[in-house]
This record gives C-alpha cells, sequence and structure tokens, in this order.
C-alpha cells in the first residue's frame, strides 16, 4: 500500500498561535514513516514547509504519487501538539487542493484527538486518529477502520467514534532517519539565542509526555503519559543526524527531566541543544553537567511568583520563588541562554512581576511578560471550566479566549480573530 504523509504550507495570520513559524522536522509523521516500512508499506513524506511548496504544490506532489491514503497533521509537528493554533484552514485547503485525489483521507493531530467529529466535518476527510498517531497510521494501512482503536471515521453518513485516545509505547522506538534533502532545508536552530545558527538543526525526543497534571498543560488526550525512550536508539538517531550535518538539535519533550546516562553520552559528542523544562527538578550540580553536555538553550516554566498561584495551577513545586531565582541564575551560569515562562496570575502583582523580571535580567536570564491562558480543550483548565470537551470545545475555548484578555502576549504582533471567521472556509 502507498501511504502520503504530509505537513501543509502553515501560515497563521490573524491566530492566537504563537509558536514558533519556522520549520521543523514533523516527527510524527517520521515516525510513521518508519512504522509503515517496517511492514512493507511504501510511504513518502511531503513536507510544504520544509520542502518550500504551496499547499497546490504539495498536493499535486501527493497526487502524482498516488496514494492509497493520505495522512495530514493538523499541527505544526509534534512539538507544538501542546499549543497548536486552534483553526483548520490551512490543512482544509491543502485538502481542497488535494481535491479526492489521495484516496483515504486520514487528519491526525491534536484537533482530532479531543474533537473528532467536529474534525473530520471541518476537513471533510474519512478518518480522524484520537491520540499519537504512529501506530494507528500503520493500523489504517493494514486493517479495516471498525478495527482500529482510537480514531473516528465515516460510515453509512454517519460519524464512528471508535475508543480513546490513543497512547503510543514510544519507548524502544528506533532511530529515526531522515532524507538528505530535508536536512539540508533545516537551517533553524529552534529556540537558540546564545549565537548564529551554523551547521542544520533538527528535532528529537527523548521523552513523551509528562508526569504532572499542570491546569494549563493541554495533553490530556495525546501525549500524556510519561514515557523515556531507551538510550540506544536515541543515541543512535542523534549520530546519524551529526554525520548529515547537524551541530543542534531540540528537545521536543514535554519535561526534559536529569538524566544522568544522556547527559554524560551528550559530553561526549560534539552537539549543542536546547530543552524545555522545570527548573524545580534540577540541582546545582545536574545543571552543570547540562552545560557541559552542551546545553545553549533552557526554557524553563515557573509561571507565577506566589505560592498559590504555583498551587492553582497544579505545579506542585516545592521551592519557593527565591529558591526557584537561584536555579535559574545558577542555570544561566552554565549555559547561554536561559527563559523563565510566566502566566498571566490573577494574584500576580505587576510591580513584583516587573522587579523579578529585571532582578533575572540583570543576572543575563530571561523572563517574558506574563502570557494570557488559552484554556486549550485538552487541558484541565478548560474541564475546570466547561467540563467535559463537546463538539464545539474549541470555539468556546477561543471565545473565551477573546472575552478574557484585552492584551495578548508580547509574541503575539496582532489582535487574533474569532475562530468563525479564521475558518470560513471550513464551514
Amino acid at each position: 500500500m502507498k501511504i502520503a504523509l504530509v505537513n501543509p504550507a502553515w501560515r497563521f495570520d490573524g491566530s492566537t498561535y504563537f509558536g514558533c513559524t519556522s520549520p521543523h522536522l514533523p516527527l510524527e509523521l517520521g515516525y510513521c514513516k518508519q512504522l509503515l516500512e517496517g511492514a512493507g508499506h511504501q510511504a513518502e513524506i511531503v513536507d510544504a514547509n520544509l520542502q518550500t511548496l504551496t499547499n497546490t504544490e504539495a498536493a499535486d506532489r501527493v497526487a502524482a504519487f498516488r496514494p492509497d491514503i493520505t495522512v495530514i497533521t493538523t499541527a505544526p509537528s509534534y512539538l507544538f501538539w501542546r499549543c497548536t493554533q486552534p483553526e483548520l484552514t490551512v490543512p482544509r485547503e491543502f485538502l481542497d487542493c488535494l481535491a479526492k485525489r489521495g484516496g483515504t483521507t486520514v487528519a491526525v493531530g491534536p484537533h482530532g484527538s479531543v474533537t473528532p467529529r467536529t474534525t473530520i466535518q471541518k476537513l471533510d476527510t474519512d478518518i480522524v486518529v484520537r491520540g499519537e498517531c504512529e501506530e494507528a497510521v500503520q493500523s489504517l494501512a493494514q486493517e479495516a477502520p471498525e478495527d482500529v482503536s482510537g480514531i473516528a471515521f465515516r460510515k453509512n453518513g454517519e460519524i464512528v467514534i471508535n475508543g480513546s485516545p490513543r497512547s503510543a509505547r514510544f519507548t524502544d522506538a528506533p532511530p529515526l532517519r531522515w532524507h538528505d534533502e530535508f536536512i539540508g532545508r533545516h537551517s533553524h536552530h529552534h529556540h537558540r539565542f546564545d549565537r548564529e545558527a551554523t551547521g542544520y538543526g533538527a528535532e528529537v525526543e527523548a521523552s513523551r509526555g509528562c508526569p504532572y497534571a499542570c491546569t494549563f498543560c493541554a495533553k490530556i488526550d495525546f501525549r500524556d503519559r510519561y514515557r523515556r525512550r531507551a538510550l540506544e536508539p536515541l543515541l543512535s538517531e542523534i549520530d546519524g543526524l551529526m554525520l548529515q550535518g547537524v551541530t543542534y538539535l531540540y528537545f521536543i519533550d514535554e519535561i526534559f527531566l536529569p538524566n544522568r546516562a544522556l547527559l554524560e553520552a551528550l559530553v561526549e559528542r560534539n552537539v549543542t541543544f536546547g530543552i524545555q523544562t522545570r527548573i524545580d527538578l534540577w540541582k546545582p550540580e545536574m545543571l552543570a553537567l547540562l552545560g557541559r553536555a552542551g546545553c545553549v538553550s533552557v526554557e524553563a516554566g515557573v509561571e507565577s511568583l506566589t505560592e498559590h498561584g504555583r498551587d492553582a495551577l497544579a505545579k506542585k513545586c516545592r521551592l519557593t520563588t527565591e529558591e526557584l531565582t537561584d536555579l535559574l541564575i545558577a542555570a544561566r551560569q552554565n549555559i547561554p541562554f536561559v527563559q523563565a515562562n510566566l502566566i498571566g496570575m490573577e494574584g500576580d502583582d505587576p510591580n513584583v512581576v516587573a522587579a523579578w523580571r529585571e532582578r533575572l535580567r540583570r543576572a543575563s536570564v530571561w523572563a517574558n511578560d506574563p502570557v494570557p491562558l488559552y484554556p486549550y480543550p485538552s487541558s484541565p483548565d478548560y474541564r475546570r471550566l466547561f467540563g467535559e470537551p463537546d463538539d464545539h470545545a474549541w470555539e468556546r475555548s477561543h471565545a473565551y479566549y477573546l472575552k478574557q484578555f484585552a492584551r495578548f502576549s508580547d509574541l503575539q504582533n496582532e489582535h487574533p480573530l474569532p475562530l468563525g471567521e479564521l475558518e470560513a472556509t471550513c464551514r
């Protein structure tokens, strides 16, 4: 069977999305390709972002491949599933350009994971996968939809939801291998600010999921259960990337936990990397090892400057704000760029926040202007506000966000548009 795996040509005009817009390796599609080819199928990735294609050009390339199944992701890489754009405009645009030339159409991503019926209707696809997608896509290449769990599909004019969101095994995932064209186009070093990028960048996973349940984190329906990947295939993947000219890695792990064996292995490799983590899980000695291993960028969630605020977010943080501050400064003594993330919390005094940010700035640690929370349907916050997500969950989240906040993030350049306006072509 022939399967096309598509990352469309993303754009985010008028969106609430404020993640990185540079191309990244489509890890979810890479895992799909790996499993499909291992099962004897022919799989081809068409990444309009990396390959600088329009959605029309990408659709024509897929049609020329004559696939039996076309899989399209609804978020730009596993890296951004937890902070995705709410609108499905771009995937729908690609599918309209494809115009039924791609066989059975399958959508994967955070949207279908939490609102499968709505996602099928907005995209006009045949199937959506709920949760982590690689094993489900392999099953769909070999079995009837009725026999595959964790999906939704059309049958006799109705949409059938078959089971809960899926969680992939992941721990023994073999090393991903990327075509030289993809690596050769990946000049971006994600979340790197210490120096001008030289050499290629790449994204990798050392773990998946998170053992914590912070209220704002959108992961309940995908990438939730914490799993650590076996060290041998991970290092083999990294070594392969380095042979292709990669000099910088970004670990997309929801939470990069201290891992002495991995860090000591990276000390021996001439590669730099960035991570996202919780600073309260690190000791000064491990932060020093993190720096020696080649880490040049740390994004650390602090969220609130009060213990009450962190408790309200279910952070389960045992450290005081002063202790967190000391660790951030200790990290900066070993790592060129350290960022502390803050969320807009009602109880945090703006003057205290400004003074704390200035204190960190003097220690060369960057702290962002507090970001307002978007209650993603896959977050505990959504369930606290509205109950279990229904078919209109994304619309409800979006309307709440626009109504609650007159001012958004310092990372957003324009006021977001209503979801109905953004998704006019999906109706």
